[in-house]
């Protein structure tokens, strides 16, 4: 397929794991936009009658549901050698890796338990965060994960699959000031504060008019 000079350059979504225990982000990049998300803000607002009712205890707690989409017929019709090998293995040991703590810890913690420790705490977990744009940059906690293999390869690889990713926007009121995704969601914020400064929302006598 041409491509043309003047044609639009499409972003693609996008999930970034980073480890404070390393020094490079681990980005993995949708092979195909989801083409719908569903937004859900659960308000923390004030309970009870008078003023009371009218506070704001926070941000709302804003919920991403999304399916991602994966498949290496291109990448096998090109005879691509990880897609020949490994299928999408690859790419979806990436996503799920997201929700595992590292090998390592688990045999260190083992060891500590065997040598008589009393508590092991469990290990800190990177920062997620989810990019959907320039705009849309968000702290998050993976909270549902699903995925849904359709084709395979002759050695079972799955070569088609669909992920479904249920994510927990992270607040200012989840994470310490200290926080890198303290300052990554109040920017956030600055963003859509901006971006409503600029709708044509009308004013009073919008509603008077006409009588």
């Amino acid at each position: 397929m041409p491509t043309y000079p003047r044609s639009p350059v499409h972003l693609r979504g996008a999930i970034v794991s980073i480890d404070p225990t390393t020094t490079l982000p681990t980005v993995i990049i949708f092979q195909y936009n989801p083409t719908t998300l569903t937004r859900t803000l659960e308000i923390k607002n004030g309970e009870g009658g008078g003023i009371e009712a009218l506070k704001l205890y926070g941000a709302p707690v804003e919920t991403i549901k999304l399916e991602a989409e994966f498949d290496a017929t291109d990448h096998l019709e090109g005879s691509a050698p990880l897609a020949m090998a490994n299928g999408l293995h690859s790419q979806l040991a990436a996503l799920e890796l997201l929700v595992y703590p590292s090998s390592s810890t688990v045999i260190a913690n083992s060891a500590l338990l065997a040598a008589g420790a009393m508590e092991v705490v469990p290990p800190q977990g990177p920062l997620i965060v989810f990019v959907w744009g320039p705009k849309r940059v968000l702290p998050v906690q993976i909270t549902e994960f699903s995925i849904t293999e359709e084709a395979y390869d002759t050695t079972l690889n799955p070569t088609r699959a669909k992920v479904g990713l249920g994510l927990r926007v992270l607040t200012y009121d989840d994470l310490p000031s200290s926080h890198q995704g303290h300052a990554l969601f109040l920017a956030h914020q600055v963003v859509k504060e901006t971006l409503a400064k600029l709708a044509v929302i009308g004013t009073l006598d919008t509603l008077t008019a006409g009588g």
